[in-house]
């Protein structure tokens, strides 16, 4: 029985002409393990999220993907939620509770199971997955790999027949991938699970495989068992084939009689009967010493260090040197401290006992300019964390702004990176469109515009596909002939293997062990590369393929080594003298769009209008008339039904996504966090701004509910009386107004104009609104006087609420409109 089909499926993302999938077909047999792989940016994600309705992208489709025979959005609602599991790249984005146990019955309880049923359903999973030791744990007490499988086990207590992971593995140590990688394999065996795993590191993954997929630029290259498709990716020569396991590549580079290995386990009585056929060499050490030339370029001595006073020590008396030209890996498992020794050496967090040196002197006299321009630059593990702009070409430039460099300058810099990176079809994209491994490279090339004397890289290679590891290898070596120290925090052992001039394994705070690479990983049993693995009893030394090779008298892979491209080392010599100005052949980003051309209001704002001017004001005079002001909070609640009833009216008969609603649940969170965090100033709050932002982005419905809500949600913190559906109405009133005003064309989304919108309505319609309030809940007889008098009282208030609303508007309006735009195209909130 086929569990999944795809059947001509293509797609294209919003804002660009290219397809991410083009014309693929394939089918999944229940109960198979199948593994995606290509390169990054080949469409592996994409693919694998239109498996799962709730996390397909939105964009251009046609064909069709089916479950059990039925087309994938027509299965029944629970069927897609508790039948198809997804597990994410990263371990932190999947979690939502505090506690493992909680987290574990999550989703059970979400699916409405009884509580006998959650228990005894939480006690199996944990049991199969042996989490019982840490079932108690706060989940930030977890390290990466017992998160992603708190994530794994989280899904599987679902007991779901289709298992989706998105690279699941590669944020983790070489031990805990192996043992998630092995927990899966468990699942697929044991439960007979279908299995679709999307990955970049295959040593393990691809012997586990029934069905191994190969994608480049959106199509299926070739699909089969893993030994026929490496075959044939061998015979085609193609580029994929540098990403197959170690004993897969050894084989393919050797003349042998034998049958292709694919495991390690294979690979061993491969290399043994190898041995016994033919003469072999031991391995050569063809590295350099590198420590100790010249002073250290960074220097860390007895450093202790922990984040909070009463916290246990993470760095107990951590020391480290690296010098200009050398390439440092750090290594060890995840949660030991690899990360904060980088933080130490930016001057990001400072240790409470030794000394940290950047070219002799102390971090701490380091000023921020002096350490970032030409001396220090940081690639963070998340990449994302750097882009600020809307497209990869604006985002570089970014980088340089403010700096003192002539234009000539710039373009040398500019085009420097992007021939380096290979970036000159991603300038027009979005940094948040690309791929994890387009992200690591954009994200690179902006840290390599600082032109960093010390460089250092935090998991540099993670969501990389083999082709550009290859390629990172060669920047990095150009890098450090240029003198450039560099410093890595990888667990991509055979990346460090190859390429580092040491290796230092981090420990219980300590570097334990540090040596070249060579001695380093040929020492170890188990932290250590497929190479070693499968050739130590017969070349103890080798820790990789190519030592493998050379051994037996090849002198290369069937590709060019790392290191050895002809056709990178064409890029890196034009990168060094770009003779022009790199133009970008990517389709320029997409204008910020809106709902739609017409100028005319739909039936449903009209209806809306007459409720929200007619029905709420008359709910408040009931309250004041007829319940003495006394049951505030139940006048409250029905302001906030009847101020959902118009926009329930902008659906008009479909589902709303989860994604809508919680776009606005977030705008009126923004609200609410921003009349608390200006409580100290009277009047001076951000939330007549957030309102009109959101009435400007979402509809004039939409600028209602959530400044009604803000409202409502924020007097729970300043406390809840009559006041509040006024301030509720009038927050409201304000967002529907900037709504429907953009929507006929009066109000304008320039600054000056929102600016002018927002001071005026906070001074005028707030203010009087609120003084009317004021008026009718302490005086029993209202006259024109009263109420003129109440609102001369309040023109110094209302004047610090308008002033209020201008200068965050100012400054909030055109950003958040962007990132708005940006959230309604990608997702299709557009309609």
């Amino acid at each position: 029985m086929e569990a999944f089909a795809v059947e001509r499926l293509t797609f294209g993302y919003p804002g660009s002409e290219k397809n991410a999938l083009r014309d693929v077909s394939f089918a999944i047999r229940q109960g198979q393990f199948v593994t995606l792989c290509g390169q990054s940016g080949s469409g592996k994600s994409t693919l694998l999220r239109h498996f799962k309705p709730d996390l397909a992208p939105h964009g251009r489709r046609s064909g069709t993907v089916r479950y059990r025979g039925i087309p994938v959005e027509e299965t029944d609602r629970r069927a897609q939620i508790a039948e198809i599991g997804f597990v994410l790249q990263s371990p932190d984005n999947q979690i939502v509770t505090d506690k493992v146990w909680h987290e574990l019955a999550f989703g059970l309880e979400s699916l409405g199971f009884g509580a006998s049923e959650i228990r005894r359903r939480v006690a199996e999973t944990a049991s199969f997955f042996g989490i019982q030791a840490w079932f108690h744990k706060k989940v930030t007490e977890l390290s990466g790999g017992q998160k992603q499988l708190l994530n794994l086990a989280s899904v599987m207590a679902m007991q779901p027949s289709a298992l989706l992971l998105d690279e699941p593995t590669s944020q983790l140590d070489p031990i805990a991938a192996g043992e998630f990688l092995a927990a899966l394999g468990k699942i697929n065996r044991e439960l007979g699970v279908t299995v679709v795993l999307s990955e970049h590191r295959l040593e393990e993954a691809l012997p586990m495989s029934d069905l191994a997929i190969v994608m480049e630029q959106g199509t299926i290259v070739t699909l089969g068992s893993p030994r026929e498709v490496g075959e044939r990716l061998r015979e085609s020569r193609h580029e994929m084939f540098h990403a197959m396991t170690t004993p897969m590549r050894v084989y393919a580079g050797l003349d042998s009689p034998f049958e292709c290995p694919i495991t390690v386990r294979e690979g061993r009585d491969f290399m043994q009967r190898l041995a016994d056929t033919r003469p072999f060499a031991q391995v050569r050490d063809r590295e350099q010493e590198t420590s100790g030339r010249g002073k250290p370029a960074v220097r860390l001595d007895e450093v202790w260090f922990k984040y909070d006073k009463d916290a246990p020590d993470v760095l107990k008396g951590l020391s480290l040197k690296a010098y200009p030209g050398e390439l440092c890996a750090i290594v060890g498992g995840n949660g030991i401290g690899k990360t904060t020794v980088l933080s130490l050496i930016a001057g990001l967090r400072q240790p409470y006992r030794g000394i940290v040196e950047l070219h002799g002197r102390p971090i701490r006299q380091w000023t921020d300019r002096e350490k970032y321009i030409g001396g220090l630059a940081v690639l963070p593990q998340n990449p994302q964390a750097l882009f600020v702009r809307k497209t990869v070409e604006t985002d570089l430039k970014e980088m340089l702004s403010g700096r003192k460099l002539d234009a000539a300058e710039i373009s040398r810099r500019l085009a420097y990176v992007i021939l380096l990176c290979d970036l000159e079809e991603l300038l027009g994209r979005h940094p948040y469109d690309l791929s994890g491994g387009e992200q690591q490279r954009a994200a690179l090339a902006k840290v390599l515009l600082l032109e960093p004397s010390v460089l250092l890289l935090d998991e540099p290679t993670k969501g990389l596909d083999a082709g550009y590891k290859r390629k990172l290898a060669d920047i990095l070596m150009h890098l450090k002939a240029e003198g450039t120290a560099i410093v890595m925090v990888s667990h991509d052992i055979d990346f460090c293997a190859s390429h580092a001039d040491r290796c230092a394994m981090v420990f219980d705070g300590i570097v334990v062990s540090e040596d070249r690479p060579r001695a380093f990983f040929a020492g170890n049993r188990f932290y250590t590369t497929a190479a070693n693995r499968m050739a130590r009893d017969v070349l103890p030394d080798a820790i990789t393929a190519e030592d493998i090779l050379q051994a037996f008298g090849t002198k290369r892979e069937v590709y060019p080594p790392d290191g050895d491209s002809p056709q990178i080392k064409t890029t890196i010599s034009r990168a060094s003298n770009p003779a022009a100005d790199i133009k970008s052949t990517a389709p320029a980003a997409s204008p910020p769009q809106s709902f739609d051309t017409s100028r005319r209001l739909p039936k449903r704002t009209m209806t809306a209008m007459l409720m929200i001017l007619l029905l709420i004001p008359l709910t408040i005079w009931f309250g004041i008339e007829y319940l003495d002001d006394r049951k505030y909070y139940f006048i409250s609640m029905l302001v906030v039904l009847e101020t959902l009833l118009p926009f329930v009216l902008i659906y008009e008969g479909r589902k709303p996504q989860a994604k809508e609603l919680v776009t606005l649940a977030v705008l009126s969170a923004i609200g609410v966090a921003g009349r608390m965090a200006f409580f100290m100033l009277p009047q001076f709050k951000p939330v007549a701004a957030i309102v009109i932002i959101a009435g400007v982005a979402f509809g004039a419905e939409a600028g209602f509910l959530v400044g009604a809500v803000t409202g409502f949600v924020s007097n729970y913190y300043f406390g809840q009386g009559p006041w509040t559906p006024w301030q509720m109405f009038a927050f409201g009133i304000i967002g529907f107004l900037a709504g429907m005003l953009f929507k006929k064309g009066l109000l304008q989304r320039s600054r000056l104009a929102l600016c002018a919108f927002g001071g005026i309505a906070a001074f005028a319609l707030y203010g009087t609104l609120m003084n009317l309030s004021s008026v009718m809940m302490t005086q029993s007889k209202l006259t024109i006087e009263v109420v003129l008098l109440a609102c001369l009282r309040g023109v110094p208030f209302d004047l610090i609420h308008g002033f209020a609303t201008i200068v965050f508007l100012f400054f909030l309006a055109r950003p958040m409109l962007e990132k708005l735009d940006r959230i309604k195209e990608k997702y299709g909130m557009l309609q």
